[in-house]
């Protein structure tokens, strides 16, 4: 899905506040178009052509106040809504009390300097965020659902409409695992057919489990009384809005109801974010010992990965590398091995297990397969060079087959200890733990071609 920028207009009588302001903006903001101008004719003409997000006005322009500005756009059609920020040193009490009056939505004070001007407008996108959602709307009536509808869509938004709480539940259960899941539901209360909109409503929380910050309600009703306010709540309802419809109020509604939603979304991305960091090594970006910790037992005894083995890779002579050349050439080797290893492995588990150990849990590979990937895996990484050094690695391996009952743990303990093998054995060669414990493999040479992903 492409990145929706803001299109912001900036409208300022002097030229060099302008192209300050617009710089300002252009910096501090990740997507943002800017226009500017110099009079309120030339911004309300330059609205009547282009989408606009947010407008920045100064209080006197060359042919009107930003009052009056403010004014006419709140009476045009197409922005009845749109946030304006007044760019002024004088919002004393006066101009406060009028600027609401005219629809003004914020103030910045220029005494605070425009370097601070950024910062300001991407902290109050953040309070007003736009109108940008894909809204299910459940209303039986032809003429109602045409008329809403059309304010909404209006108003920016994208509206799947249907007439049934049984149809409308059905799409939510299709998109309920997919990234282009509904950010609210509108339903009429009284909804003709088996379903109500408050059997829909309970459905929402009582058999999907959504949450009211995952999925918002906005119930539409033409009972006023406090009993059916207090059933909608009940049945975890958001909020209400009492037909006949006012524009203004539903939107105004529609806009708490999709920060909510927004913001639960961005927490929801921020934690995904966190529980992914946690799961990988900062240094090589492979997973982290935490990672097999948690998900390790599960893989190896999956029938869908079977068989599966263990690899323990340890870089040779390492502590010569850091004690001689420093940690941080040392860190390079780490950072240049672990990519290489996550290309290479792209369906395996790749960790960190610790210092200059790696461990890989492989699967779907037979005794002959894991033999001569890990083979291949030798001679590449001679041939790696990273932080331009000639390395080697020593390998143990032990297999789920050969040792059916073992847990996670005891499958890599059988692995370090073929580990150990090859280290006691002249380091640079793989061992591996069988039934009768560990044993040498004997290593034939084998034709090793250039580095690459599938190598």
């Amino acid at each position: 899905m492409s990145k929706i920028c803001t299109h912001i207009l900036v409208v300022d009588g002097s030229s060099v506040s302008r192209e300050i302001i617009s710089r300002m903006l252009r910096d501090e903001l990740d997507c943002v178009t800017v226009v500017s101008c110099k009079s309120g004719a030339e911004a309300l003409e330059i609205m009547k052509h282009q989408k606009i997000d947010l407008v920045t006005t100064a209080l006197l322009l060359t042919d009107m106040d930003g009052l009056s500005l403010s004014r006419k756009i709140r009476d045009t059609f197409q922005y009845p809504f749109i946030p304006i920020v007044v760019v002024s040193g004088d919002a004393d009490t006066r101009l406060l009390r009028e600027g609401f009056e005219a629809g003004v939505t914020d103030y910045y004070d220029k005494s605070n300097g425009y370097k601070a001007f950024g910062q300001f407008i991407r902290n109050f996108l953040q309070r007003h965020s736009g109108l940008m959602g894909h809204i299910l709307f459940v209303e039986d009536s032809r003429t109602a659902a045409a008329v809403i509808t059309k304010i909404l869509e209006k108003n920016g938004l994208t509206v799947t409409q249907t007439p049934s709480a049984e149809e409308a539940l059905s799409l939510l259960e299709s998109k309920q695992h997919t990234d282009d899941n509904f950010d609210l539901v509108i339903t009429d209360f009284y909804l003709d057919g088996p379903m109500t909109g408050g059997d829909l409503l309970h459905a929402i929380r009582a058999k999907y489990h959504f949450s009211q910050q995952e999925v918002p309600v906005l119930v539409l009703t033409s009972n006023d009384e406090s009993n059916t306010q207090v059933e909608i709540f009940h049945a975890g309802g958001n909020d209400f809005v009492t037909k006949p419809i006012i524009e203004e109020i539903l939107i105004a509604r529609v806009r708490a109801l999709l920060l909510i939603k927004h913001q639960f979304d961005a927490l929801k991305k921020q934690t995904e974010v966190m529980r992914m960091i946690a799961a990988t090594d900062s240094l090589t970006g492979v997973k982290s010992k935490r990672y097999l910790v948690d998900n390790g037992e599960r893989f190896i005894h999956d029938i869908a990965n079977s068989p599966v083995w263990a690899i323990i890779i340890d870089i040779d002579h390492f502590k010569k590398i850091n004690d001689s050349l420093g940690h941080i050439t040392g860190d390079h080797v780490l950072a240049e091995l672990g990519d290489f290893l996550n290309r290479q492995f792209t369906r395996d588990m790749v960790i960190r297990f610790g210092g200059e150990e790696f461990c890989l849990l492989i699967k779907n590979t037979s005794y002959e397969g894991i033999i001569e990937k890990a083979e291949k895996l030798r001679n590449n990484i001679e041939q790696l060079k990273p932080a331009g050094l000639d390395i080697t690695i020593s390998l143990g391996l032990a297999g789920i087959e050969d040792h059916p009952g073992a847990n996670l743990t005891q499958l890599i303990s059988f692995a370090d200890k073929a580990l150990y093998l090859s280290k006691e054995n002249g380091r640079n060669r793989i061992s591996i733990y069988t039934t009768n414990g560990p044993v040498p493999v004997n290593q034939t040479p084998i034709a090793v071609s250039p580095i690459t992903e599938n190598s």
